[in-house]
């Protein structure tokens, strides 16, 4: 039986990375790339956010609808980008490519989809750090490898 893997995919190089991996490891396989719209981590300004006065019809401390609409656009365009190029590279090792776009916190939303979908694994890059601190996984990465009901494997 084929396996289903899911690939978190972000635009950072580990993401493409374990995207690669999970593209030549699993050649007999369906491969999900999953994009995690995160309002809170993909540079939602709060100081835009929290407005002193009332716009766009917007009360104080709330987003307005134009603010809102132009991230999710942006958002949306992001993942369009990163699965065009996940398509690209798919159809390289001639692997079949399915794309899923998410709303929410990374390190949830993945483990949640993972279960959802009844995927079999999932392959996740862990990111960039150097020195000492390279040894300890980022937080999205090690919430996803202590809560996932599946096998994860981290790309360095």
């Amino acid at each position: 039986m084929a396996q289903r893997i899911l690939v978190p995919i972000d635009g950072s190089p580990l993401s493409s990375k374990a995207l690669e991996v999970a593209l030549s490891d699993y050649p007999d396989t369906t491969v999900t790339a999953l994009y995690v719209m995160d309002p809170i981590g993909s540079g939602f300004n709060i100081v835009e956010v929290m407005r002193p006065k009332f716009t766009d019809g917007a009360p104080p401390g709330s987003v307005s609808m134009e603010y809102w609409n132009e991230w999710y656009e942006s958002a949306h365009e992001k993942a369009d980008d990163l699965f065009d190029a996940a398509q690209e590279l798919a159809d390289e090792f001639d692997v079949t490519l399915a794309t899923a776009v998410e709303f929410g916190d990374p390190k949830h939303v993945i483990v949640e989809y993972a279960e959802e979908h009844d995927m079999d694994r999932i392959v996740l890059g862990s990111h960039g750090r150097s020195g000492a601190t390279r040894l300890v996984l980022g937080s999205v990465a090690e919430t996803v490898t202590r809560r996932a009901s599946v096998p994860v494997l981290i790309v360095k």
